[in-house]
C-alpha cells in the first residue's frame, strides 16, 4: 500500500505477488490506500480484514480489489466493499467477489451480519446485491461518497 501511495506499480506488484494496473492508482485508490493503512496502524487486528488485490479470468489477471472495512464491530457487524476495472466490468467479478465475501464472513466466528453501502445513483452495484438477501435498512452520508443507502444481511 505504501508502493502504491508513493506511485510505485512496480514495487506494488512485486509486495503482492501480482501485475496491479492503473486502477490501484486512481484517487480513489490511493485515499482507499491510505485509509487502511492508518487503519491497520492504530488496529493491527484489522490487517486480515482489508482489502485485497482480486485475480480472476483465464489469464489470472487482477481484475478489482475487495474486502471489509475492518474486522467485526462489536455487534458482529461487518462492512464489505469491493471495485472492479473498467476492463473487466460487466462480466460477472463483482458478483463472485460479492459471494465471496459474504462466504468469508459467515465462515467467521463473530460475525452475525454484513453490511454494503451504495450510492442510489449505482444501479450496477444495487444489481449485483439482488438475490444476496440484502435488505435496505437506511441510508447514511459518507464525505467521500455521498448519499449511501445502507444493504444488510444476516452471515
Amino acid at each position: 500500500m505504501t508502493a502504491l501511495l508513493n506511485g510505485d506499480l512496480a514495487q506494488a506488484s512485486a509486495a503482492a505477488g501480482v501485475a496491479l494496473t492503473e486502477f490501484f492508482l486512481t484517487d480513489k485508490a490511493r485515499w482507499l490506500w491510505r485509509f487502511r493503512l492508518d487503519q491497520m496502524t492504530s488496529d493491527p487486528r484489522s490487517e486480515g480484514w482489508i482489502t485485497r488485490a482480486v485475480v480472476g479470468g483465464p489469464e489470472s489477471a487482477v481484475v478489482g480489489y475487495a474486502g471489509f472495512h475492518g474486522p467485526p464491530d462489536e455487534a458482529g457487524m461487518v462492512e464489505i466493499g469491493y471495485s472492479v476495472a473498467p476492463d473487466y466490468r460487466r462480466q460477472g467479478y463483482a458478483r463472485a467477489m460479492l459471494t465471496s465475501l459474504v462466504h468469508r464472513a459467515a465462515t467467521e466466528a463473530g460475525v452475525r451480519t454484513v453490511r454494503v453501502t451504495i450510492s442510489p445513483d449505482n444501479a450496477a452495484s444495487l444489481a449485483t446485491i439482488s438475490g444476496f438477501g440484502f435488505v435496505e435498512v437506511g441510508e447514511q452520508w459518507d464525505d467521500e461518497d455521498g448519499l449511501e443507502l445502507i444493504f444488510e444481511v444476516p452471515a
